[in-house]
């Protein structure tokens, strides 16, 4: 008799989509695998564990994905940043499935941060395999080896080496409510165009990375030093102003976010922000508007800007908005 895969559905679901996503930094690409995933899970007999299978196929199926993404991932136009997975703070977009919070299944929340996500496609399928079954979801050697297909002391080895790799994607330090409320002065320090404000709350060898994907304006390479990016963050509030611009502090994979959006409501961004010891060490704005689609209506950011009028009529303010 085949597995009654509707009776484990919503237990499985969220471990499923907690490797996938991990591994393959794709919210669209992660459902994909999910949907494969039970399929397969239909048809399979005899199964001693249903969680063990489930992540053996969502792992090798993630794999597979991994592989076959490559060459477009080669030919991707400027820097590419995962596709945002708002954890909290935003409501999900009307006929879309609700993305799973990482507290339900045993799973590290820090895995889940944009930089780590970043570093991580430094490294090879197999290894980010085993870096995510390891380090998100807590499995020993013997059972990732049986995953991948390869020894323990291998997987071993491996883990070792993409820790060693990804150790400048540490977790930030410092409470949740301590990094939201920095999040939150450098919107207020961008609404009222201070300069110097800003670039107090910017490390000084804070990183700038934006996604555009070749849909969307967003500069090429990576900006770097706390001046530098004070005054570009400043320059597109400035520009966004002009259009009705809203920004707010959401949290988007684990961590504070900058969401933002158009005068009337469409996503335009979505701005990951890293801080630790008080100050915004790295900004990964996701403005790519296929990579925001799963959040709700995407707006236009290039017409926005190219018909924005000179001046508002309540002059050149942000419209921002609190979430308490």
């Amino acid at each position: 008799m085949g597995l009654d895969v509707e009776a484990t559905h919503d237990r499985l679901r969220p471990l499923m989509f907690a490797i996938a996503y991990r591994m393959l930094g794709s919210v669209t690409e992660a459902e994909d695998v999910v949907q494969e995933g039970f399929a397969r899970l239909h048809g399979a007999r005899d199964i001693e564990s249903v969680e063990a299978y489930a992540t053996t196929v969502t792992t090798r199926l993630a794999i597979d994905a991994l592989r076959s993404a490559r060459v477009r991932r080669e030919r991707y136009v400027g820097s590419w940043l995962p596709e945002p997975l708002v954890t909290a703070g935003a409501p999900v977009a009307s006929g879309t499935s609700p993305a799973p919070d990482p507290a339900d299944v045993a799973v590290r929340r820090e895995s889940l941060s944009v930089a780590v996500l970043m570093l991580m496609e430094e490294l090879g399928p197999v290894e980010r395999a085993v870096y995510v079954l390891r380090e998100a979801v807590g499995l020993d050697y013997p059972r990732i080896g049986e995953i991948v297909e390869r020894s323990p002391q291998a997987c071993r080895q491996v883990y070792s080496r993409a820790r060693r790799r990804l150790a400048a994607a540490s977790p930030p330090d410092g409470a949740a409510a301590d990094r939201r409320s920095v999040a939150e002065a450098l919107v207020d320090a961008l609404h009222r165009e201070d300069v110097a404000g800003v670039e107090a709350l910017l490390a000084a060898d804070v990183r700038f990375h934006a996604d555009g994907g070749g849909r969307a304006p967003a500069i090429a390479q990576p900006l770097e030093g706390a001046e530098a990016v004070a005054r570009f963050l400043l320059g597109l509030a400035r520009r966004g102003a002009r259009f009705g611009l809203q920004l707010d502090v959401i949290e988007a994979n684990g961590g504070p976010a900058l969401r933002a959006r158009g005068a009337d409501g469409a996503w335009l961004a979505v701005m990951a922000v890293q801080v630790a010891g008080g100050r915004v060490m790295g900004l990964q704005n996701q403005l790519n508007p296929d990579k925001l689609a799963h959040l709700g209506p995407v707006g236009d950011l290039a017409a926005l800007m190219a018909g924005a009028p000179r001046r508002t009529p309540s002059g050149r303010r942000l419209r921002t908005t609190r979430r308490h």
